[in-house]
């Protein structure tokens, strides 16, 4: 593989040493994916924002990286954890949040990143809908590449900054039209009335993906039986949700080009009893604190939505009590809502319109607030996570409204935060006997090494924001096979990652304070682990000839050992023996 003349230059720093940092993380992940070229990217979106999601491994890479470079392609930024305008009114209670928030966006300010704080740049954020993107924001990537021509890979917070910084990505993944096929055929055999209709089937597509089944960058799905009208909103709301389980694309029949499925093995119906189901399942069980609405960040069609459903009850006489309806969206899109009147008509009701941040970024005060309740299944995935551990009830907008306006329809304290085991943890793995010796590769970047260690094993993805806990370390995913468990000082063997692009900056947080693994091994090339990896040199391993997930037992003691080009992994003693 010949690196294009320009990159070569940033590898060898010439162009300084954040370039230098940046073109190395871009040749490894190239090298790692097999790519045969590099392309040119046209516009970057990154994530890791908000002090909760990216936390001091962000905040101390930022510091790291600071020097002479800046970003070489048009780049926008995710949204942060707080707006700045309604602190008293979010009423944070995070100590210094508003200080390490400017911290965090000033560092990428000085790289050169518009401080956009939008987590949908396909929405009035990017001019032009063609060509090659690097955006990290998993419900962008899922939206783009399904809705829109514009290209992208499902790239983690680093891959994308990397790509900004020198303006090149490994063309692999969804680059390859020969990638971009279905692996799912869904039928839908209901009607999808409300936009929490279309959350709650992105959101279940998801959850049907067992751990067997062949989808390397992901479940992506066609989709039959849609309406032939489908909305922006329906189709971010749609889309937003599959990707809370990897997705990074769709087709629906009759609005997306057909697609080829005489290959795909797995069809999944969808009924009016499995949405009926969800709704009941999800419906709020005590007193909701604050309903939000806007994640990701609501669409102008949206806002709209919102008000008129607001209207029905202010013109009533109804008022909104304790500002219990907060809606959440970009600045621009509060500009144009500022000016056909709608933001009025909620701010007159008793809402709380944010800008610039996420339903799922914010820390609540738990003071004030222990039960929430969204119309987004986005939301409730990372609200009920690690990242703030809030019981999230869903429901239609007409419900959520109805209880921004009454306080009393549901009686009772703050309901269990409920665990979330799914089918998809469910593990293939059998105990393995006898020597094993496997044979894989490493990253052009480290050199030689050679370490012991008790492997750490599981073939079900990890899902680190919100699901690894970023002190400790330890698993925290009711179901997953290593729940519970600290990924402290192991041989980490795992399929990929999985989840919010944001994961390295969590992997990063731990390997700076010790907590983090030894090495980690991956089975699928992974975007999401081996930037940490490689940026902070942690032994990464990939592409063996046996699937090390299923090779390895958890708790073997194993050697694992680079030189050259080559890996291998060779089991010392098989746990219990």
């Amino acid at each position: 593989m010949e690196l294009p003349p320009a990159l070569a230059i940033m590898l060898d720093g010439g162009e300084g040493t954040t370039r230098q940092k940046a073109a190395r993380l871009v040749v490894d992940l190239a090298r790692t994916a097999g790519a045969a070229e590099f392309v040119k990217v046209d516009h970057s979106h990154v994530s890791g924002v908000s002090v909760i999601t990216g936390g001091h491994g962000l905040r101390r890479f930022l510091a790291d990286l600071a020097g002479d470079g800046k970003v070489a392609i048009p780049t926008t930024l995710n949204s942060a954890g707080c707006d700045k305008r309604r602190m008293e009114e979010m009423g944070i209670a995070y100590p210094d949040f508003l200080e390490q928030q400017f911290e965090i966006i000033h560092a990428y300010e000085s790289l050169g990143v518009e401080a956009t704080l939008s987590c949908t740049p396909y929405d009035r954020g990017v001019n032009d809908e063609a060509g090659i993107a690097s955006w990290s924001e998993s419900n962008a990537v899922a939206f783009t590449n399904s809705w829109t021509s514009l290209i992208t890979n499902r790239e983690s917070g680093l891959s994308a900054l990397a790509t900004a910084l020198t303006g090149y990505a490994p063309r692999w993944g969804l680059h390859l039209p020969e990638n971009r096929v279905p692996n799912i055929v869904v039928n839908v055999e209901c009607e999808l009335n409300d936009l929490a209709d279309w959350s709650i089937l992105g959101d279940w597509i998801g959850k049907q993906v067992r751990p067997d089944w062949n989808v390397p960058y992901g479940p992506m799905p066609f989709i039959k039986g849609l309406p032939e009208y489908v909305s922006f909103a329906s189709k971010k709301a749609l889309t937003a949700a599959a990707a809370n389980y990897g997705c990074p694309m769709l087709w629906a029949e009759g609005i997306t080009p057909t697609p080829d499925c005489s290959m795909v093995e797995n069809h999944l119906s969808f009924t009016e009893a499995e949405l009926e189901g969800r709704l009941a399942d999800l419906a709020p069980k005590g007193r909701v604190d604050l309903v939000v609405i806007g994640c990701p960040q609501a669409s102008l069609e949206e806002i709209r939505i919102t008000a008129s459903t607001v209207r029905a009850h202010s013109e009533m006489g109804a008022k909104i009590p304790d500002e219990r309806l907060w809606v959440f969206t970009s600045s621009h899109n509060y500009e144009l809502a500022e000016a056909d009147g709608s933001i009025a008509i909620l701010e007159e009701a008793g809402a709380v319109v944010l800008q610039d941040t996420c339903p799922e970024v914010t820390p609540y005060n738990r003071d004030h607030y222990n039960h929430l309740l969204t119309n987004s299944l986005k939301a409730e995935h990372y609200l009920t996570s690690g990242l703030n551990r809030m019981p999230t009830s869903v429901g239609r907008m007409s419900d959520c409204i109805k209880h921004a306006f009454d306080s009393s329809l549901c009686e009772g304290g703050a309901p269990a935060l409920n665990t979330k085991a799914q089918p998809q943890h469910a593990s293939s793995k059998t105990i393995q006997s006898g020597d094993c010796l496997l044979k894989g590769r490493g990253l052009d970047s480290q050199d030689d090494f050679s370490l012991e260690g008790r492997a750490m094993v599981s073939d079900v993805a990890i899902t680190y924001l919100g699901y690894v806990n970023r002190d400790s370390g330890e698993i925290e995913e009711p179901g997953h096979p290593l729940d519970g468990r600290a990924i402290e000082d192991t041989i980490l063997i795992y399929p990929k990652g999985s989840g919010s692009t944001v994961a390295p900056y969590v992997l990063m947080g731990l390997i700076y304070t010790g907590k983090g693994p030894k090495a980690v091994v991956n089975r699928d090339v992974c975007s999401l682990t081996l930037p940490a990896c490689s940026l902070l040199d942690v032994p990464y391993c990939h592409g063996f000839d046996s699937d090390p997930c299923i090779a390895i037992n958890d708790g073997d003691l194993v050697r694992l050992s680079r030189v050259g080009d080559e890996v291998s992994l060779e089991v010392v003693e098989r746990a219990g023996e």
